[in-house]
């Protein structure tokens, strides 16, 4: 059966796991175990959320059986046994409202196949478009592609690798629609009624229709493809006309805009872009000042250094002269340094004021027991704190 499964799926799910994994084995680490917490919380929701859905199905849905609905029963017990799926989900046909469509789902291990009554009605005339619609759904369950999510769930946003799993997925998926259909003519007009419509489709030149896979080289629909969760549907016609058919390459440049946006699922590219935005802002509010103090720190390290001359000879003089200098020149001191920073000595206690282009320094001077001068350094006017180097220390 390896070859139902498409080719890229068991490399992408394998790396999504394991950057799933290492992932959240950080923000275990991290976090002190409180990542362990956010599972466990996510967990019960799910178990609420999903709850919800099953009870709406059960509720609201028609069980097929050997005696409710009969034919389309058979046709769901032979796509289990085309596809050796010992283990039979339960299959419920709900009103679609108009929709062509069908899932699978699964809760505290029971799975589920829902088929919407849109498609089933759509394919009332094409016994190979119903089992399609079972064979792909099937196939999520049979490769566990609802198991593992929340694992992977870190993985999954990132750019392009996230997309590719999913679209991968839907690919296996199709393979496996197309191994319960009677023909691949079959399997691709079922999947062509999900752009012709419930009439339309028994019409549709298949052909044709595959020529138009030809437009997914241009620029605009390989980036949206790149980011989307589903190849387009004329890729998916064409692959299951011919599993081994070359699709068009996509544009190069598709590929650098789509690498910087993260995979958002079916909410799409604008929430990818969105988010881009967002995680980028957030890096500049961290970044940006993370910079600017570091920018700082360097500037005033070297004001430390080059004014340490001042304070050696203002506490030589001092020491000498048991005074305090009326001024820098008084003391024979230039009143700026070589880079042209501005100095200037209180000549009531000899505090220093190093005034340069991120802000004021203050060096304020204490005599030991020894007599000895020594400097305390601290932030003034224009500079924080945390902006001080570690070569700046006050006094303990």
């Amino acid at each position: 059966m390896n070859e139902l499964v498409y080719p890229r799926e068991r490399v992408l799910g394998g790396i999504t796991l394991v950057i799933g994994l290492l992932i959240w084995l950080g923000l275990i680490i991290g976090t002190f175990g409180g990542a362990l917490i956010a599972l466990a919380v996510g967990f019960v929701l799910y178990l609420f959320a999903q709850s919800a859905l099953i009870a709406h199905i059960k509720g609201n849905g028609v069980e097929l059986s050997e005696d409710q609905f009969p034919d389309l029963h058979a046709q769901f017990t032979a796509c289990c046994d085309r596809l050796e799926m010992k283990k039979r989900p339960q299959a419920y046909i709900l009103n679609g409202n108009g929709g062509l469509n069908a899932f699978a789902t699964k809760f505290l291990g029971t799975q589920f196949v829902v088929l919407m009554t849109d498609v089933v009605d759509a394919m009332d005339k094409h016994i190979d478009g119903v089992r399609f619609y079972i064979g792909h759904e099937l196939g999520h369950l049979r490769m566990r592609h609802l198991s593992g999510h929340l694992l992977r769930w870190p993985a999954l946003w990132l750019p392009l690798l996230g997309a590719a799993y999913s679209r991968a997925r839907e690919s296996t998926s199709d393979r496996h629609g197309l191994a319960c259909s009677g023909s691949p003519e079959g399997a691709a007009r079922a999947l062509a009624a999900l752009s012709a419509g419930a009439e339309r489709w028994e019409k549709l030149d298949v052909p044709s229709y595959l020529q138009q896979a030809n437009h997914s080289s241009g620029f605009w629909m390989s980036f949206h493809e790149l980011v989307a969760g589903y190849p387009w549907l004329t890729k998916r016609v064409a692959r299951v006309m011919d599993t081994s058919a070359p699709m068009p390459r996509r544009n190069f440049f598709a590929y650098l805009i789509a690498m910087v946006v993260p995979y958002a699922g079916r909410l799409g590219a604008g929430f990818g872009m969105l988010m881009m935005v967002y995680i980028v802002g957030v890096i500049a509010a961290v970044a940006v000042p993370a910079y600017n103090d570091y920018k700082v720190k360097a500037t005033l390290g070297s004001v430390i250094i080059e004014s340490q001359g001042a304070r050696d000879a203002l506490a030589n003089y001092y020491e000498s002269q048991q005074q305090v200098p009326e001024s820098l020149e008084a003391a024979g001191i230039p009143p700026q340094l070589a880079d042209g920073t501005q100095m200037e000595v209180d000549s009531e206690n000899m505090v220093l004021s190093v005034t340069t282009s991120e802000g004021e320094l203050i060096f304020t001077p204490r005599v030991t027991e020894q007599g000895r001068i020594i400097w305390g350094c601290e932030s003034g006017e224009g500079i924080m704190p945390k902006q001080l180097p570690t070569t700046c220390q006050g006094f303990e």
